[in-house]
Parts: C-alpha cells; structure tokens; sequence
C-alpha cells in the first residue's frame, strides 16, 4: 500500500518513501499551504529518518525556501519553534509504529494541518520541481532548550523536589528533555534502558512484558512515578509507584482540571470519566488530532484537547504553578506528564491517590497487527450494517444499548461497558477499546474482543 495520511500525518512503508516521493509531497505542501518563508525540519531516531529529512530539506531549499535544520527533536519541540518563528514545519517520524515505516506530519506557521489542508496536498502532487532555485540552509540547537524552559518556568523548579522519577528512555526523542525538564524541576531522575535502536513504544496499547518490566523498576529503584513516550514524542507514558499504567484519557483532563480549563475536546475513544468532573462543556470528536484541533477551535475558550494515547493540545493562555504557559495547538507529552506529577506532589499524595478520586470508568485498548486494512474495514462495514450480525458477534455480551459510528463502532451495553473497534489509522492494525467499571473487568472484555476479532480476521 502507498503513503498515505493517517490520523496524524503521512505513514508508509520506508521501502515507499523514496526521496522523489518525499520531495513531491514536500513540493506539495509548499504549494499548497502557507509557509512563511522558511520550513523548520526534525526527525526521530529510526535509522531510515536522516535521509528522508535529507529529502525534504532538499526539496524545501529547490523551492527557493530556507531550510531550518533541527536534526533529532520532539515533534512537539519542533512545532512550538517553527509556531513561534512564524514559519512552517516537517517532522520525520512513523511515530509508534514500526521501524520498517516511516512518515512525515506537516505543520502550518499556525500549527498542524487540517484535513482540508491533506487534501489540498495531495491535490498538488506531481507538478514537478522549481529548478535553478537554492534556497538557505542552517542548522538550529536550541529549540530543546526552549521545550524544557517552557514548563519549568510553568510548573516550578521545586514542583517535583524529593520524587524520584524514572525515565523509559528506548529510542524516544525526547529522552533527554525528559529528565532535564523533571530535574530542573526537582526530581531525582533514575534513567533506565537507553536503547540504541528504534523501539516502537505505543504508549496506548502496553504489552505485557513491558508493563512487568515497567512494575519491576518502580520496585527495584522505589520510585514515585515512572514516565515515556512514543517515538517522537507526542504521546506521554505515565506509571504510578505501583507500576500501573495511568491512561492517557485519565493524564488529559487531570491536566486540563489543573489549568483551570473549561471546556474538553477528545475523540469518542476516550474514557466517560470526562464527562463527569465538572467541566462546562465536553465534545467528542472521530480520532485523529486534526479533529479535535478542529473542535477546539470551534468551541474557543480555556479548551484543552487530549487523545487516548495521551497526547493534550493547550488552546489557551493557562496559569501553572509558577506561571504562565502559552497555547500549544498539537499533541504535547510534557505538559500531560508533568502537571498531574506536580498536582500530586502539591497535594501531598501519590500518584495513584490522585487518580482514585476520579469518577471510577477504566479503560483498555491494544491491538492486533498485521491485519489487511482493507478487512478491517469490511469487517466494521458487516457489523455496523447488520443488526443481527453484531448481536451473533457479541453473542456473550448484553443487551445493546446504543451505537455510535462517530469513528469505527462503539458499542455501549446493559451493564454500562463499552467496546470500540476501529482499524488504525496508521498501519494495518485493528484497534479495540474497552471501558468498565473496573480495571480487571476493562481488559478481560478487550482481550476477549480482540481474540474474538482475530478468530475472524487474523
């Protein structure tokens, strides 16, 4: 299967991401988007990033444009500088997905693309090059910097003082802004199993291994809390000092409650928790972030975004501890790492007291890889299409009590569980989502769906 846009950027097979295909989608974003006169360039850690960077910063310099280098960055580093140079933004990344595929997320002077955007790239695909035009290049070092400063001076440089905190690096980009910003925050950092290749680390479907390691280090280096991230660095990874995984759907409006926001956007995938803290206004949105940006925009306001996998967009000017901290408007894993830590520490509570005050929805989701897109999508069509389908489907669960098709199919039952299905968005992967009213009871039912999905599809 070629390229193609996925929730958040392109996604493809690097044995597809050719430089002539990379540079005629830079090309086309260039066309077809505002850029301010210059495109700042990151990249994540895959072995394949460098030259597809390379592509497209020839690409952006052909067009007669200056190319700001930033070599391995966060994207949502690179974002906040393109954002506030007024200029536009390519990330080389393939996220959380595997190694063998690669992408690229493009990025207005005002923020991520839209889908509108999407389509007017794809629009202007092979018109060809500008020749005999060079454009300036230079290579830029601070931007990581300014990342960590933007939270410390949010959040305090005693917010985390006597926490110790441990750092997952693997291949994250942003290994090393996470322990300088929880450092110069106060924390004790312990940093553990720094890797030197790509992991794939999907902050929203845990393996089992990786949660028993995850639990053995809380123990082994009795820490208050352990954190990560996805390849670059746009969806955080909480555990508390148990060793259990906090959600990102749980990290997103506790991070929202603690700026004092208003109103919440997040895809329908999310946990039903939201809807009972107090906010003034929840929307839910299909998944993917130009979406929620989408809905964020619509509702103005202290809004604040969050997906499932934990990434939060900030659309306002939000008071932290220490002070102020301007809109952000793409996924973020800092922010929703460390306000609701800081929260904690403020409160004089673990981690996990801070989370058992919450209204008491848990969720579950992993998924099956190596699935055709193409049945995923078939699949969904019976089930959605055909009543007596579902119901034989979900033979062992009870009575049906609502259906909602915003994105893929939500099931809501008799004794108030929940299971989403949807393919990804991403890669040829099928996604489940449950919640319940326990933990145990959430991933029973998704370990349980996704064995029944894989009996028909895998």
């Amino acid at each position: 299967m070629p390229p193609k846009f996925g929730t958040s950027g392109l996604r493809g097979l690097v044995s597809d991401l050719t430089p002539d295909l990379v540079a005629d989608y830079t090309r086309a974003f260039l066309r077809a988007c505002p850029h301010g006169g210059a495109v700042h360039v990151g990249q994540d850690l895959r072995e394949s990033s460098p030259d597809i960077a390379a592509a497209v910063i020839g690409a952006v310099r052909g067009a007669g444009l200056d190319a700001v280098d930033h070599g391995a960055l966060p994207t949502p580093a690179l974002a906040l500088a393109a954002m506030r140079a007024g200029q536009a933004a390519v990330m080389v990344t393939g996220s959380h997905i595997p190694a063998d595929r690669n992408g690229l997320k493009f990025y207005l002077p005002g923020g991520e693309i839209a889908k509108s955007d999407e389509q007017a790239i794809l629009a202007a695909l092979g018109s060809g090059s500008e020749p005999g035009q060079t454009g300036g290049y230079r290579r830029e070092k601070g931007a990581l910097a300014a990342y960590v400063s933007r939270y410390v001076e949010a959040v305090g440089t005693e917010a985390l003082a006597g926490w110790r905190i441990g750092v997952y690096e693997h291949s994250s980009v942003a290994r090393d802004a996470l322990a300088e910003a929880l450092g110069q925050m106060g924390a004790t950092v312990v940093r553990l199993a720094r890797a030197d290749h790509f992991i794939p680390v999907d902050t929203e479907a845990v393996d089992a291994g990786t949660r028993d390691m995850l639990k053995d280090w809380c123990a082994e280096h009795r820490l208050d809390a352990l954190v990560s991230t996805d390849g670059d660095a746009d969806r955080p990874m909480v555990v508390d000092a148990g060793g259990h995984l906090v959600p990102g759907d749980v990290l997103g409006p506790l991070t929202a409650r603690s700026l004092g926001a208003e109103v919440i956007a997040t895809p329908v995938s999310s946990n039903t928790m939201v809807d009972h803290m107090g906010f003034a206004q929840v929307t839910r949105t299909k998944i993917g972030s130009p979406y929620v940006i989408a809905a964020m925009e619509d509702a103005g306001g202290k809004v604040v975004g969050y997906e499932a996998n934990g990434g939060l967009l900030l659309g306002f000017a939000a008071q932290g501890p220490a002070g102020e901290i301007a809109p952000l408007m793409t996924r973020d894993c800092l922010l929703p790492i460390v306000a609701p830590l800081a929260m904690a520490r403020a409160k004089g509570v673990s981690l996990a007291e801070l989370v058992s005050d919450l209204p008491q929805r848990f969720t579950a989701a992993d998924r099956i890889a190596g699935i055709a897109t193409e049945a995923s999508h078939a699949f969904i069509a019976e089930l959605t299409g055909n009543a007596e389908a579902r119901a034989a489907f979900f033979a062992d669960r009870p009575e049906e009590t609502g259906c909602d098709l915003t994105d893929g199919l939500r099931v809501g039952f008799a004794d108030g569980s929940v299971i989403h299905l949807r393919p990804s968005g991403n890669a040829p992967e099928f996604r489940c989502y449950a919640e319940a009213e326990t933990v145990s009871r959430a991933e029973t039912l998704m370990r349980e769906t996704l064995a029944a999905v894989a009996a028909r599809l895998a």
